[in-house]
């Protein structure tokens, strides 16, 4: 999946692996080395973030349509995110973690055809726009270590969609562009759901091992993440998703 680097086939296979597990065709078995980066294509032109273009002001339909490229950037390496997490961690957990990660694998999938086919509706494409070049290295950073992978992928970078998106749809509204502001309304409640599987496996790793869970994400994130854990939160909704203040709120500057 993850040496799969034109989009078109990368859903396509995103959507078959998910299936084959769900239908009882593919085994609990992980023999495979994972990849140190997955496959890409051509375009976008994957820049650092200091070299981004702006985005262009307030609710021009130039400024949505960057934002949308953007988003389905982040959604396409979630895809690769998602299996990675599977393939490298599957091993150490039951069954039922494949099953959950898949599924997130599955709906990161359907994301980024979202996105992509309201980027066409508005002219435009995936790769039309350059996109952030560094989205692969928290993977890159946690790949030792299924609990770093937990705390920063789903509980950090996951969370912090939840915090942002109700004001990017809030502009997309403003805007009118109600299509946009509905369907990113309709992701944001899939990535509630996938930051609770993040919750979920971590409690249930530290669980395992013995460890406070809250004290232990702090731990992880201090060394681990390189940016910053920013309020505004989104409480209610890392709520819903197991993601409680006493995980957060001390790191937060």
């Amino acid at each position: 999946m993850l040496l799969t680097a034109q989009p078109r086939a990368k859903l396509m296979r995103a959507r078959k692996v998910a299936r084959d597990w769900r239908l009882g065709r593919l085994v609990h078995g992980f023999d495979m080395a994972m990849p140190d980066e997955p496959a890409r294509g051509d375009v976008p032109e994957l820049l650092p973030p200091h070299r981004m273009p702006r985005r262009g002001k307030g609710g021009s339909e130039r400024a949505r349509i960057a934002m949308l490229h953007a988003l389905a950037h982040i959604e396409y390496v979630a895809i690769d995110l998602a299996f990675d997490m599977v393939g490298r961690f599957g091993a150490q957990f039951p069954a039922e973690f494949v099953d959950d990660w898949l599924k997130v694998g599955a709906d990161e999938a359907m994301h980024f055809a979202l996105l992509d086919r309201r980027l066409h509706q508005m002219g435009s494409f995936y790769g039309a726009l350059p996109a952030h070049g560094g989205l692969w290295e928290a993977a890159q950073e946690t790949a030792h270590d299924a609990l770093a992978r937990l705390a920063i992928v789903p509980m950090v970078l996951e969370a912090r969609a939840l915090d942002i998106t109700p004001a990017t749809i809030k502009k997309f509204d403003q805007s009118g562009d109600f299509l946009s502001s509905r369907m990113l309304g309709r992701i944001m409640a899939d990535e509630i759901r996938h930051v609770a599987f993040g919750t979920k496996w971590f409690n249930h790793a530290v669980n395992r091992e013995g460890l406070c869970a809250s004290n232990h994400y702090q731990k992880l994130v201090k060394q681990h993440f390189r940016g910053r854990l920013k309020p505004p939160f989104n409480d209610s909704a890392r709520d819903q998703a197991g993601l409680t203040r006493d995980y957060y709120m001390s790191l937060a500057y």
